[in-house]
């Protein structure tokens, strides 16, 4: 007797999109992203890993008038952004290479790590450092910082990211942000 097999459609994600983004623990995350935001004063947003992309869940935006603007349920590319890469970095390295092989690293801009070498030594530091940014890699002028969620068994579920233009924070300032980061990523992981 031969097994049936399934895929994740766009019906399944649309489902499993709508199921997080409703109730108490959606609105709960969102009171998270608030707060940070608040403290950082940089828009902040809430991702996960949808294939060999990275989806965003929720985000909350800085009363700045020049940001970045991606919807709930859009969809951004692992190999150039601060959650991306912090996903790639924190996987399992069989799931990387995975990855890796199937992934086409087209330079957005010209920070862009395009090479599977580049991006190999990248998730290193990465690991090592238990944080990611993006040095203008995913858009010129933009910088991000990203820090992992974890579950109770302390793999990581999701990605907890702050981005702003160049103009107005420096890589620098990202990092001095860590904290606060990992203080907001310590709260939305009790609830995923």
């Amino acid at each position: 007797v031969k097994e049936r097999e399934f895929v994740v459609g766009p019906s399944l994600r649309k489902l499993a999109l709508d199921a997080l983004n409703h109730g108490t623990a959606r609105g709960l995350r969102h009171e998270v992203l608030a707060d940070l935001v608040a403290q950082v004063g940089e828009t902040c947003n809430f991702t996960t890993l949808d294939g060999a992309q990275v989806l965003y869940l929720d985000r909350v935006e800085a009363p700045w008038p020049w940001r970045l603007t991606l919807d709930l349920g859009a969809h951004v590319p692992l190999h150039c952004t601060a959650s991306g890469k912090l996903f790639l970095a924190l996987m399992q390295p069989a799931r990387r290479e995975a990855l890796l092989a199937q992934l086409t690293l087209q330079p957005l801009t010209e920070n862009t790590l395009s090479t599977t070498a580049a991006l190999r030594a990248e998730c290193d530091a990465i690991a090592a450092a238990g944080y990611s940014l993006d040095r203008e890699e995913f858009i010129t002028g933009l910088v991000a910082i990203a820090v992992p969620v974890r579950d109770e068994l302390g793999e990581m579920r999701a990605a907890l990211a702050m981005h702003a233009p160049r103009a107005r924070i420096s890589l620098n300032a990202a990092v001095a942000r860590l904290p606060a980061l990992q203080a907001a990523a310590q709260r939305m992981s009790r609830l995923l």
